[in-house]
């Protein structure tokens, strides 16, 4: 599944969204930014994601808007569905940035080396 274009997935003030977006704009990568606050997770696009990355890796159990989840939610969070339900209600808590290169791929985070290796 190609895509025309490359699309990042975060939130605007996430420093390593800023980090990744940094990267695409200095090397003269064109890309699409897919504002979690303002737009959501995109639910149809999900189950792929999982797929790809594994729910476990999506949800970001260092971050802020884990810690402020109470005990009982954290530990319902044990498949694929219940991840995916955490997700959409919360979308911060969906570890970032998700990027969706122009051949489908799909990686979670930001390293350099591995942005570059997804270009060639």
């Amino acid at each position: 599944m190609s895509t025309p274009h490359i699309t990042v997935y975060g939130i605007p003030n996430c420093d390593t969204v800023k980090k990744a977006r940094t990267w695409l704009t200095e090397n003269g990568v064109d890309y699409v930014f897919h504002d979690f606050k303002k737009l959501g997770v995109p639910e149809a696009l999900l189950p792929g994601w999982i797929a790809a990355a594994g729910w476990e890796k999506l949800v970001n159990r260092q971050g802020t808007t884990w810690r402020k989840l109470d005990a009982a939610t954290q530990a319902a969070v044990t498949d694929a569905a219940s991840a995916s339900a955490l997700m959409l209600a919360q979308p911060s808590v969906v570890k970032r940035p998700v990027v969706v290169w122009r051949d489908g791929r799909i990686t979670v985070g930001f390293k350099p080396e591995s942005f570059s290796a997804h270009l060639s």
